[in-house]
């Protein structure tokens, strides 16, 4: 099926200004899902190009968009303020652009993270679920789940991705976060994956296949949940 990708300027706020952002759509689009990306690599990476055309692929759009530092060419993340207001802002600027289409949001890692921030402060409109592209739980070595503690605040459905080597996510404390959210959470384990769900090559598996599993989830998950 077809796709058309276009920019789509994202208007933070006058101190903040305007970042960019790719609109990725199928004709046969269900559903879009506001794609923010990680804190070391921007909307243009290869994982997040990859993943979007592979939910293009299945009726899913996206925006991905970038936040300000990585707008202005740094590498230091913004303030948590500024990123939740980019995250706001994406979401508005989604649903202008895509009137009548459903929203996702989310994103690797630290963006997921800080829509998911977003959202627990107060409810991002028009979104109907969460969609965690690898949750970074803790700092390396540092186990704990004082980054989840947010989530108890967040009311509408949520879908972890979350790779069995992420040094930034143990997988037994992911699943006692998504047991304490109850049904809320959905957890979806990729056997294998680090947390930028590369796999190792004795695994037999290639990256295209993970990005396919991760894409066919995610494409699924809506109706799993029955999102309306």
């Amino acid at each position: 099926m077809t796709a058309t990708m276009s920019e789509l300027p994202i208007a933070v706020g006058e101190q903040v200004g305007q970042v960019s952002g790719l609109l990725l759509r199928p004709a046969d689009a269900r559903w879009l899902y506001v794609f923010a990306h990680g804190a070391g690599a921007g909307m243009r990476h290869r994982f997040m190009s990859a993943v979007a055309e592979a939910l293009a692929e299945r009726g899913v759009a996206t925006l991905r968009y970038q936040f300000p530092y990585t707008e202005a060419g740094g590498r230091r993340p913004d303030p948590p303020g500024v990123l939740q207001a980019t995250v706001r802002a994406a979401v508005a600027a989604a649903a202008l652009a895509a009137p009548g289409l459903p929203l996702l949001a989310g994103g690797k890692s630290l963006g997921g993270r800080m829509t998911s921030s977003a959202a627990a402060k107060s409810s991002l409109p028009g979104v109907r679920g969460l969609v965690f592209v690898g949750f970074p739980l803790h700092a390396p070595g540092r186990s704990g789940t004082e980054r989840a503690e947010h989530l108890e605040q967040v009311g509408i459905p949520m879908l972890f991705l979350q790779g069995t080597r992420d040094a930034l996510a143990d997988l037994d404390l992911i699943r006692t976060v998504c047991d304490r959210l109850g049904p809320r959470a959905t957890l979806h384990v990729v056997d294998g994956g680090d947390h930028s769900f590369a796999v190792l090559k004795r695994s037999g598996r290639s990256e295209d296949e993970v990005i396919e599993e991760l894409a066919d989830t995610i494409a699924a998950w809506p109706a799993e949940q029955r999102l309306q």
